[in-house]
C-alpha cells in the first residue's frame, strides 16, 4: 500500500512528515490563491491569516512537490492524521494527476491526494474568497499566530517557487505588495506603527535639551552683566583710592 500527496503550500518547503521520495511538478486545470482563512497556525479567529487553496481553472497549471509514503499501515496512518490535523481548514481531499517537466502529455502519477477547500462560505467557513491585492496585502502583513506570521508564509512560498525554478508572478506581485505595506509602517494590528522608544526619547531629548538652554539664556545674561558691573565698582574704587589728594 502507498499513498502521495501533493504539496503546493508550506508542504513544499516543510513537509513535517515522513516520507519515502518527493517530486517537483505540477497538476493541470488548477491554480493556486490566497482565499482561505488560517485561524490556528499563522492567524486567529480574530484576524485570520490568508493562505493558498486551490481554485478550477482550465487550462492553468500548479507547481509544487509531490511526496510519497509507504511501508505499511502504520506508515500511512501516521502520516495521513498528521496531514488531516495539519491541513484541518481544508474540507476536501481531491485525487489528481501529477506531471513531470520533462513528460507533460503522459502524468507521471494518478490518484496523487491533494488537499483542497470548497468555494463556498455558507458551506465552508474557511473559504474568505478573492479580494483586492492591497486588502489581501494588509491582511498577510500583519496576521499572526501560535505558528507564526502570515507574511513569513508569503515569503516562504515564494522563496521556494524561486528554488524549483518555476516563481510564480501572483505569488511575487502580492509578496512584494506585502512588503510595500511593511514599508509604509503597519504593525500587527493593523495600525500606523509608533516611533520606537530610543527614537522618542532621543528626539524628546533634544527638544527637552533646547528648551532647558533658552530658559537658562536670560538667567545667564543676567549673571553676565552682573558680574561685569561688579568688576567695574570695584575698579573705580580702588582707582579712587591711588589718586593724590589735591
Amino acid at each position: 500500500m502507498v499513498f502521495w500527496v501533493f504539496g503546493y503550500g508550506s508542504l513544499v518547503w516543510n513537509p513535517g512528515f515522513e516520507y519515502d521520495e518527493k517530486i517537483i511538478g505540477y497538476i493541470k486545470d488548477y491554480r493556486r490563491v490566497f482565499d482561505l482563512a488560517c485561524i490556528d497556525h499563522r492567524g486567529t479567529p480574530e484576524h485570520p491569516a490568508r493562505t493558498c487553496t486551490l481554485e478550477d481553472a482550465e487550462g492553468a497549471i500548479c507547481w509544487g512537490a509531490v511526496y510519497c509514503v509507504r511501508g505499511g499501515p502504520e506508515k500511512e496512518r501516521l502520516a495521513m492524521e498528521y496531514l488531516e490535523r495539519r491541513e484541518c481548514e481544508y474540507d476536501k481531499k481531491t485525487l489528481v494527476s501529477f506531471y513531470k517537466e520533462d513528460d507533460p502529455s503522459q502524468p507521471a502519477i494518478t490518484d496523487v491526494i491533494v488537499f483542497t477547500s470548497t468555494p463556498d462560505k455558507v458551506s465552508n467557513k474557511y473559504y474568505l474568497g478573492p479580494a483586492p491585492l492591497e486588502e489581501m496585502a494588509l491582511q498577510i502583513a500583519t496576521a499572526f499566530g501560535p505558528c507564526g506570521n502570515n507574511r513569513d508564509y508569503l515569503f516562504l512560498l515564494e522563496k521556494a517557487m524561486s528554488d524549483l525554478g518555476h516563481e510564480e508572478d501572483m505569488v511575487i506581485e502580492l509578496a512584494n505588495e506585502v512588503r510595500k505595506v511593511l514599508g509604509n509602517g503597519a504593525s500587527t494590528d493593523g495600525k500606523p506603527l509608533k516611533p520606537s522608544r530610543k527614537a522618542t526619547t532621543t528626539v524628546d531629548g533634544k527638544l527637552q535639551k533646547k528648551a532647558a538652554s533658552e530658559k537658562k539664556m536670560p538667567s545667564l545674561l543676567l549673571a553676565f552683566f552682573s558680574n561685569h558691573i561688579t568688576i567695574a565698582v570695584l575698579f573705580v574704587a580702588v582707582y579712587s583710592l591711588t589718586m593724590p589728594l589735591s
